[in-house]
């Protein structure tokens, strides 16, 4: 009854201001999910010791949950009791999904009464390219994500319980939500704080199981419906599937080449090509880390933090810039560059808005990384690149550091809350949220201006 109560409130408030757009449901939504997370964790429960986990600690931890970054500034496996690990993995399953495909009131949101404006909100938060099959969308992606984790679950389960015994289990299911999700978190304590899969890192199995679920998980529901639908008929594809597999498969194959052949050319061949895979999967965006990044070349840390930006696939539980984002300026700048009026990508037309669009998010992200870099940099007196690094990991949303994220002030730590919370929603679903709702751009008289 409490909950049928509160989900009329919510339609109700949809309702009385039409103006609220769909984006601002969502932004109000992982707002609200930030909120409770933070309250849960400062509970003297879901911390080891006296007392309770700091405010910061703990809105840190939450947020980086929600927006499934993997940052944190206290170790996850000591810091946190189980109750506080629960919590964790229940903001990152729910924030994994886009939170409107995880609970069952957004589900009455998008079918009660068959309104347009409600099911919209579904609509973009699994960035569905259109409003009809939302429902029957919302069950496919839902079914798979269960079956997916719970596979992942079973197939780490082995190793973690010939490590840890019975308690394997249950941080089996853990890692594979964490990893599925591209969250990045792990419960995996005894080897050190910070260590994440650095113990890890000769075991070509785990890291197998677990790069493979990055990337099922990173290449977006959409994908995996067409997979379904299509099978392997390539040509029946729509164009992001096709935008999203070949440009995942270029940014698997070329950084992999890349940190082989030099990053890391001094380990024996098969140590070689296990860390250089794991290296080019985790940035996109999950954030485990099976090698110090610390100790990386400035080259491999740049070339990261590229991987790091770039992302997974729009409607995926991966954050960041998105690779279709990439194609699409790509596809552009060849445009510019042959003269052809209209931007192409495997013999179809992508709409001027879309260009539009995928140059502005690309320019927005890259303008904050600078700014907030240098911000960083003149606070903690440390490396732009090391700030760089920082800040790309939580503005993607990948949680991938060099080691300094606990050592953090205050205002660091605060910026990078900002960072993910912004990556994790989006800088359009900001954008529009941000917008007046009844605003009009009038049309100006044209003037050529010289660029290039």
């Amino acid at each position: 009854m409490d909950e049928d109560r509160f989900v009329s409130r919510i339609l109700a408030i949809v309702r009385q201001n039409v103006a609220a757009s769909s984006a601002r449901v969502i932004l109000l939504i992982f707002a609200c999910l930030v909120v409770a997370g933070t309250s849960l964790l400062m509970l003297p429960f879901a911390s080891v010791g006296e007392g309770s986990a700091s405010l910061l600690d703990a809105l840190f931890t939450a947020t980086s949950a929600v927006c499934v970054t993997g940052l944190v500034v206290q170790d996850t496996a000591s810091f946190w009791t189980p109750f506080g690990h629960a919590v964790i993995l229940l903001l990152i399953q729910v924030g994994g999904l886009g939170v409107l495909t995880s609970v069952f009131f957004m589900r009455k949101i998008a079918g009660a009464g068959r309104s347009i404006a409600r099911r919209n909100v579904v609509r973009e938060a699994i960035a569905a390219p259109q409003i009809g099959g939302i429902d029957k969308l919302t069950q496919f992606i839902i079914r798979w994500v269960i079956a997916f984790e719970a596979i992942g679950a079973v197939l780490v389960a082995p190793v973690f319980i010939a490590e840890y015994g019975l308690s394997g289990i249950p941080r089996a299911v853990f890692h594979s939500i964490s990893a599925f999700c591209n969250a990045g978190f792990d419960v995996l304590g005894g080897h050190g704080e910070f260590t994440s899969l650095m113990h890890y890192r000769t075991n070509a199995y785990l890291l197998l199981v677990t790069s493979a679920l990055i990337v099922i998980g990173g290449i977006g529901f959409l994908t995996w419906d067409d997979f379904c639908s299509h099978g392997l008929r390539w040509k029946r594809y729509s164009l992001q599937t096709k935008l999203v597999l070949s440009g995942t498969a270029v940014l698997l194959a070329v950084p992999f080449a890349f940190f082989a052949l030099g990053e890391f050319a001094d380990l024996p061949l098969a140590d070689r090509l296990l860390t250089s895979l794991f290296a080019t999967v985790s940035p996109r965006t999950a954030g485990f880390a099976a090698l110090d990044y610390a100790e990386m070349s400035e080259g491999g840390r740049l070339l990261t933090i590229m991987l790091m930006l770039v992302g997974g696939a729009p409607g995926s539980t991966a954050g960041g810039v998105k690779v279709t984002t990439l194609m699409v300026v790509l596809a552009t700048a060849g445009a510019v560059m042959k003269r052809h009026k209209e931007t192409t990508a495997f013999r179809r037309t992508i709409d001027q808005q879309t260009t539009q669009k995928a140059l502005g998010f690309v320019v927005v992200y890259v303008m904050l990384l600078l700014i907030g870099a240098i911000a960083m940099s003149s606070m903690e007196h440390i490396a732009v690149l090391d700030a760089m690094f920082e800040c790309a990991s939580a503005l993607a949303t990948v949680g991938l550091t060099t080691g300094i994220t606990p050592t953090l002030g205050p205002a660091s730590k605060l910026l990078l809350v900002g960072y993910m919370y912004f990556g994790r929603i989006g800088g359009m679903t900001m954008a529009y949220a941000l917008a007046r709702p009844n605003g009009r751009q009038g049309r100006f008289p044209s003037e050529p201006v010289n660029v290039g």
